[in-house]
């Protein structure tokens, strides 16, 4: 998020927790030690941006740094994302509903304290020698418009969805990449960060002139080529509207593709969706949809909800048309072609590519895309093990390079911390993490059956005549790649921890979630 996270630090917190709900609208003030919950009706209706520079002058201090929500989050929509720094987003899993849900409009934190290193000599050194390493060539991507290369390397590759899955090659994808290059107008980095991976771009003429926002792959994708869009300033318009409102545009793009599908295939007429003529690669109707969504009318109070449910309301046969796992909208990697990363979203906590990073390895070509082979669960799980650590070290995955591993981390723990630690402890720990996260799903309600991937994924092959041709995901090829994963992680064949390995990873007191008949060894 930002500097929202070091700025939280500063002023002496590491964990912030909200319990209960307000009567009305409230932001909270954290002022180092001092924490005050104010008054935010005169902000409720106001966007992220509009909030975070009302807090701001509200409480004197420009330097003062915001999490807010928008439109979206006070109406509870479940695709309701958390903005800060007016372009950083915790867009993913409808976060901002759950603020919305509290009347929590804001978190305003000013920190002023230095934050202590218990070997701070040897911290420095091995802070320098980090960003030695990203400012190298591995990291060149990522300072220069990396968005553009992968999407025109998915093309290539035809691992881009299209048109929500009705192809893997959007034909005027040179479109957006001339676009990225002639509307980019500064880079901004995160906290401390050498990198300056944030792009921002702005429309400098015709009906969105003035448009201004941050775009990455995700984001590109699913407003773009996924709508059958080709025009950046309509994405970069798509992209603010989106943050105007405080909605993820991952989901939100889905969801509007899927609503253009339903259009087309006559599961949705023109009054259904209020109005609007809802055919692939209008970019009239991505913006009315956006609308409509952002602020929960007509046809957007569905939409709103995401794939899973808006399709479960619609009914007739929308839901394979939905391109959801486990309720969170799929991203712009054609699973389809690549076998590995659809396991790694299949069997992840929340659906997302996040918790893997696997394209990255078959992107690359380091993976045969088309083929699974059997042993790939081992890739995923290491890779879901390291992310896991990486997220609960608060450390940026696109740094993942710069690290050299279990060491690394171990190091960077005992340097920060002054708590010895060894590389097969935090390997463990790592692990644990993942199999907590498990329970705590199975605890939910979710098992095996939820290790799924979309129908589309399952039952419509590739079509054209490129080097993805036919390529699909049988649920006979699923459940082997299940199979496979479930024995990585020593799980029986539901996908439960075993007994042994929860004492192993010192998880044996949350046994109890889980049915005694398929825990034993």
């Amino acid at each position: 998020l930002g500097h929202f996270g070091a700025e939280l630090k500063r002023a002496g917190y590491d964990v912030v927790i909200f319990k209960g709900r307000s009567d009305r609208p409230v932001y909270v003030w954290m002022d180092d030690g001092s924490i005050q919950i104010l008054n935010a009706e005169h902000l409720w209706g106001k966007s992220p941006a509009e909030t975070e520079d009302a807090i701001r002058e509200e409480l004197g201090d420009y330097r003062i740094r915001v999490a807010s929500i928008g439109i979206a989050g006070e109406k509870l929509a479940r695709i309701a994302s958390i903005i800060s720094d007016k372009t950083r987003v915790a867009a993913r899993t409808g976060m901002g509903a759950v603020m919305g849900s509290k009347n929590l409009k804001a978190i305003a934190v000013r920190g002023t304290n230095d934050v202590s290193v218990l070997d701070l000599e040897g911290f420095k050194e091995f802070v320098k020698t980090l960003h030695e390493k990203m400012r190298g060539p591995a990291f060149e991507k990522y300072r220069t418009m990396r968005t553009a290369n992968e999407i025109l390397k998915c093309n290539m590759l035809q691992a881009l969805p299209t048109r929500n899955y009705n192809d893997v090659y959007f034909d005027a994808v040179e479109d957006l990449n001339k676009g990225l290059k002639r509307f980019a107008v500064k880079v901004n980095s995160c906290n401390s960060c050498p990198i300056g991976c944030e792009h921002i771009y702005a429309v400098p003429h015709g009906p969105y002139k003035g448009a201004e926002a941050r775009i990455e792959y995700a984001s590109l994708w699913a407003l773009g080529p996924n709508c059958g869009v080709h025009r950046l300033d309509v994405v970069i318009e798509a992209v603010r509207l989106c943050n105007y409102y405080g909605i993820d545009a991952v989901s939100t793009g889905v969801t509007v593709a899927f609503a253009m599908e339903c259009y087309e295939k006559s599961i949705l007429n023109k009054e259904d969706l209020s109005g609007v003529d809802a055919k692939f690669g209008s970019h009239e109707a991505l913006i009315a949809l956006i609308h409509k969504i952002g602020r929960r009318e007509g046809i957007g109070e569905i939409l709103s909800e995401g794939v899973k449910i808006a399709a479960q309301k619609i009914g007739k046969d929308s839901e394979k048309l939905a391109l959801h796992i486990k309720g969170v909208e799929i991203t712009g990697y054609d699973l389809r072609t690549l076998k590995t990363t659809a396991l790694g979203c299949a069997v992840s906590f929340r659906g997302d590519h996040t918790t893997h990073g696997c394209q990255t390895l078959e992107l690359a070509g380091k993976l045969s895309r088309i083929k699974y082979e059997a042993g790939r669960a081992k890739i995923v799980k290491d890779m879901e093990d390291q992310y896991a650590l990486m997220d609960s070290l608060i450390l940026c995955k696109f740094c993942s390079e710069a690290y050299s591993g279990y060491d690394d981390f171990a190091k960077l723990y005992s340097l920060v911390t002054g708590l010895e630690i060894t590389s097969d402890e935090m390997r463990l720990a790592a692990e644990r993490i993942v199999n907590l996260t498990r329970l705590f799903n199975i605890r939910e309600g979710l098992g095996r059956r939820d290790d799924m991937l979309p129908w589309k994924v399952m039952n419509v092959p590739i079509p054209g005549k490129g080097p993805s041709h036919i390529a699909s995901i049988s649920q006979q090829e699923l459940n082997m790649m299940l199979e496979d994963y479930y024995l990585a992680r020593e799980w029986n064949e539901e996908g439960m921890p075993r007994l042994e390995k929860l004492k192993e990873l010192g998880l044996e007191e949350f046994a109890n979630i889980v049915d005694t008949k398929f825990v034993k060894a």
